[in-house]
């Protein structure tokens, strides 16, 4: 996987372009021998094009996103998992600098409005797998308005109001750590969670051998959380009250609890991010990964341009480009996150997920009924059950 700041032929963002030539001198000779040695500073990258089949007019997007020469995209996706997306956005637009960051869904949001807030420069895209804080930002009014030209070639379901766009579709996973609890031996279904992590806290099991989110630091945590809720009532808070009796450790993120069940840390682990999960399973013979019996939660990521975006143009060229056949066969070849189109090329793709899942795939809609459990009273009621359900009330 080529690093991401491996692109002999990219632009450099102007403050480092400038850094180089401030090492070589401020002489115009100094300045000419050093682009044309290394053929990177904005100036001398190609112009690109507009994509095949898309509007004459398109040009004109593409050339204003090369002037604006910049995209800041703040992302749940880690940068690793990202960078052969940027890489190849990069190779078709070698004049848009862009300056990736991955975050905690939390942070991510929280960073987005008070940047906003503040009247700082914010990100000019969001791209999270927290469904609801992504709906709740738009339903907010942040969400610029963009009829992407890729539009017809999704599912109907894969946007809403031209202002969220939906790009993958990723199953929520179990993982056990195999050499101490077999996945035969495992819980199979949401439904048998709960008397298992009982059976797991009577047998006295050591603090931490069962790992999930914790919901009230992660926004992902707590979404899929909610939605486990909605799916199936009891078996969730039977299997809240479980993850207390067993001493469960609440961590962030989903590879920290793939870390922690690979190195045996950790026998089980519950909502783990599938798509993560899978791709790292061939590397650790330890972890395995169980798509529940009961229903599996399909979600999606979803991408969003901020209203007041500073680069607005170069951000509809990264909308484009996430959503077109190419860089959704991009994401499931390389990336291998689940892609959303069906004519993504690749083998982590979502076509190939329905297949495998069959009925008890149960994928999240994408509307304004996303973001009700985040409303205040919603939000506090649901964190004071959750609380109590663990024992742990403050």
């Amino acid at each position: 996987m080529p690093p991401l700041d491996e692109r002999r032929r990219a632009p450099l963002s102007r403050r480092t372009a400038l850094g180089r030539l401030a090492a070589l001198g401020s002489t115009p000779w100094a300045a000419a021998a050093w682009a044309q040695d290394d053929n990177e500073l904005m100036g001398y990258a190609p112009r690109a094009k507009a994509p095949a089949g898309y509007p004459a007019a398109y040009a004109t997007t593409v050339r204003a996103a090369e002037d604006e020469g910049q995209l800041s995209v703040h992302s749940t996706t880690d940068e690793r998992v990202a960078a052969p997306l940027v890489a190849d956005f990069q190779r078709l637009y070698p004049r848009v600098s862009v300056n990736y960051e991955d975050l905690n869904s939390t942070e991510l949001v929280h960073r987005f409005i008070a940047e906003n807030e503040l009247g700082r420069e914010a990100a000019d895209v969001l791209w999270s797998s927290a469904m609801d804080q992504i709906m709740s930002l738009a339903l907010g009014g942040q969400a610029l308005a963009y009829e992407s030209p890729e539009r017809s070639h999704l599912p109907a379901w894969a946007q809403w109001q031209n202002r969220l766009w939906a790009t993958t579709y990723e199953p929520i996973v179990f993982a056990c750590h195999k050499p101490t609890l077999p996945e035969s031996e495992a819980p199979r279904s949401h439904a048998a969670l709960g008397p298992w992590l009982a059976r797991a806290g009577a047998a006295g099991n050591a603090p931490g051998s069962v790992v999930s989110y914790d919901i009230q630091k992660s926004g992902l945590g707590y979404f899929l959380a909610a939605q486990n809720a909605a799916a199936d009532a009891d078996a969730f808070w039977a299997a809240a009250q479980g993850l207390g009796a067993s001493r469960a450790r609440l961590l962030l993120t989903t590879d920290a609890m793939v870390r922690q069940i690979a190195d045996g840390r950790a026998r089980f682990g519950m909502n783990l991010l599938g798509a993560y999960t899978l791709a790292q399973a061939p590397k650790l013979p330890a972890l395995g990964v169980i798509f529940p019996e009961d229903y599996t939660l399909v979600i999606s990521r979803l991408l969003l341009i901020n209203a007041r975006a500073a680069h607005p143009n170069a951000a509809r060229l990264w909308v484009d480009y996430v959503l077109s056949q190419r860089g959704q066969s991009v994401m499931a070849s390389s990336s291998r996150l689940h892609a959303l189109r069906d004519d993504a090329q690749g083998e982590v793709t979502g076509a190939a997920l329905k297949k495998r899942l069959g009925e008890r795939a149960r994928p999240v809609a994408l509307g304004p009924e996303l973001a009700a459990p985040l409303a205040n009273a919603a939000y506090r009621d649901f964190i004071l059950r959750w609380r109590a359900a663990l024992g742990r009330p403050r």
